[in-house]
């Protein structure tokens, strides 16, 4: 949640209406993942842990697959330094 209010902040300053609009498309993106858990590329460098990332536009989603539960563990604009 951080990550999104991070991003909606930055983007706001700019343009309120794009920032709303991209906060609620990075909101959705998780859905995809609860039907396709493992769509995203497997990061080894996580090993043994399964984690993988998954771009959505100009964003990128980490996050993590433990059993049958799904973490995102952080969001990001791709340009971003991470």
């Amino acid at each position: 949640m951080s990550d999104l209010a991070r991003l909606y902040d930055f983007l706001a300053l700019v343009n309120r209406l794009s920032a709303a609009r991209t906060v609620r498309q990075l909101t959705a993106a998780p859905t995809t993942l609860l039907m396709n858990p493992r769509i995203g590329e497997r990061l080894d460098e996580y090993e043994p842990r399964d984690v993988r990332r998954l771009l959505v536009g100009h964003y990128e989603f980490r996050y993590e697959i433990i059993a049958s539960t799904l973490y995102v563990l952080c969001i990001w604009h791709s340009r971003e330094c991470r």
